[in-house]
This record gives C-alpha cells, sequence and structure tokens, in this order.
C-alpha cells in the first residue's frame, strides 16, 4: 500500500513558517496585503476567495476584497486593477478565475504589474521561471514540488510524466522539474501510447482534468503518484483525475483528492504574497 503524501499537513507547515516570516516583518512596521478580485457569482470561485481570506487571516497578512458584479466591464475591471497596482500597501493581487464570457482573461492577466503578480501567470513570470530567474512561480506546480521534497522523494535524474500541458499547471510543472534534475515527459491529447509512457515513470503528475482517468495500467510498481484533478461526483463526492483505489496498492507514495495538492495551492499563493512583500521592501536576497 502506498504511502499517503499528506497535503493538510505539509500546506499547515508552510502557512506556520510563513505566519512566522510575517512576526519578524512585523517588527519592522512591514505588513503583506493581499488583495483579491472575484467577478460574478460562479460558486465555487466565491469559496476559493472565502478560503483565501481565511488563510490571511492566519498568516498575519491584510487583505483587500473587492467582489464584482457580473455585468462589470473589462475596462472597469481593468481600472481596478491599476489602481491596485499604484496602492504602495497592496504587495499581491489575484484575480480569481474564470470570469464572466465577456472579460478577455489574457488582457486582465497581463493589467497585473509583475511585481504583485502572486498567482505567476503573467508573462514576465513565466518567462522569469523558464530562464531561471527569480519571481513567482504559479501555485499549484510550486506546491507540488514542496509535496514532494517534503515526502522526502528524490527528484535528481528520476523520470518524470506530466500529464497536461495547461499554462496554469502542465507547462510550468515540466520546468519545475527540470529545475529540479528530474528527465522530463510531457503528455497531452495528442500523445501516443500514453498508458507505455506513464508506465516509465518513476514521478507521475496528472493534470488531465478527467476523473479517476488515470489507473493502475498507467503507473509503474512503486512510482510516486501527485493527482493535481478535483472534480465532484455525483452524491458531492469528490475525486482527482487518478482512480485512486486503483493505483494506491501500486505506488510508493500517492497524493488524495482531497487533502492533497488542494491545499498547497493556497499555502503556495501565503508564500507568494510575502515574498512579494519581502522584495518590494528591498528585504529578499536572490
Amino acid at each position: 500500500m502506498a504511502e499517503l503524501i499528506d497535503g493538510k499537513a505539509i500546506s499547515q507547515a508552510i502557512k506556520d513558517e510563513v505566519r512566522n516570516e510575517r512576526a519578524e516583518l512585523e517588527k519592522k512596521g512591514i505588513r503583506p496585503c493581499l488583495a483579491v478580485i472575484l467577478c460574478g457569482n460562479d460558486p465555487a470561485s466565491t469559496v476559493y476567495v472565502s478560503n483565501k481570506k481565511k488563510a490571511c487571516e492566519y498568516c498575519g497578512f491584510d487583505s483587500v476584497s473587492l467582489e464584482l458584479p457580473e455585468e462589470t466591464t473589462q475596462e472597469e475591471l481593468l481600472s481596478k486593477i491599476r489602481e491596485l497596482n499604484d496602492d504602495k500597501k497592496v504587495n499581491g493581487i489575484l484575480v480569481q478565475l474564470p470570469l464572466p464570457s465577456h472579460i478577455d482573461e489574457n488582457a486582465v492577466i497581463a493589467a497585473i504589474a509583475p511585481e504583485k503578480d502572486v498567482d505567476g501567470f503573467h508573462a514576465v513570470s513565466v518567462g522569469n521561471l523558464l530562464i531561471g530567474r527569480p519571481g513567482f512561480v504559479s501555485c499549484t506546480p510550486a506546491g507540488v514540488i514542496q509535496l514532494l521534497k517534503r515526502s522526502g522523494v528524490e527528484m535528481a535524474g528520476k523520470e518524470c510524466v506530466v500529464i497536461g500541458r495547461s499554462n496554469i499547471v502542465g507547462k510550468p510543472m515540466a520546468v519545475l522539474m527540470l529545475r529540479e534534475n528530474a528527465t522530463v515527459t510531457v503528455c497531452h491529447s495528442k500523445t501516443k501510447n500514453l498508458r507505455e509512457v506513464c508506465k516509465r515513470a518513476d514521478i507521475l503528475i496528472v493534470a488531465v482534468g478527467k476523473p479517476k482517468m488515470i489507473d493502475a495500467s498507467y503507473v509503474k510498481e512503486g512510482a510516486v503518484v501527485i493527482d493535481v484533478g478535483i472534480h465532484r461526483l455525483e452524491g458531492k463526492k469528490l475525486c482527482g483525475d487518478v482512480d485512486f483505489e486503483s493505483v494506491e496498492p501500486v505506488a510508493s507514495k500517492i497524493t488524495p483528492v482531497p487533502g492533497g495538492v488542494g491545499p498547497m495551492t493556497i499555502a503556495m499563493l501565503m508564500k507568494n504574497c510575502l515574498e512579494g512583500c519581502m522584495r518590494q521592501n528591498g528585504l529578499l536576497n536572490e
């Protein structure tokens, strides 16, 4: 049976570290501040924003919450972002996705000042990641790296397969694994012989967006399996992209859903906001 990688415990440890560092900053009269913009009334987004506010409270951050109606125009939203860019007290800006269909997501991401882009989605942040310069890293992939490191998983020299090539998870995940000196293969909907490719992996990271798609037939004996997906089935039960019951007996370590990757995303958001605050105050040696 695989060892469970406990995302709840690891994310709590990271939030505690952030909280302690924030307390040290406060002695210098500095207090991090995260601004979150919610546009529209998507129920899942409302829950995510509420969780981010709670994390700010726990870590001792100030938070600004802008809840805008569904009919907000793109220019009105961009104007709010410009105001937050100019606000010296705000260290991080996050616009909750998805946005209403009449708003261009790419234009909104591009409008956020790179030094406040705590989601790590801006082209400057992505470019810095690719060439190895300091900057914000997308929270979910950064969280996966912490899960692996804090669970004692050796990445250097290992075969890693990432299933999924989204800008938010798959692509940055592959680059981060390269940074850790893994040998990385990225799979996607056009990959041939997916099962055979996955079975080579020492570390299998699944971000495919299909409930329980990956079963034991895709997994090498003793592989570490990270499940980034989250889906709500009938009866409100949650599951991931991995068929947990099938894969757990084969893997050496595995993340559950819920309680695996999910909690890490918000923990890494708090870490990014703290780093942004320190960078903006000239306190980060990079």
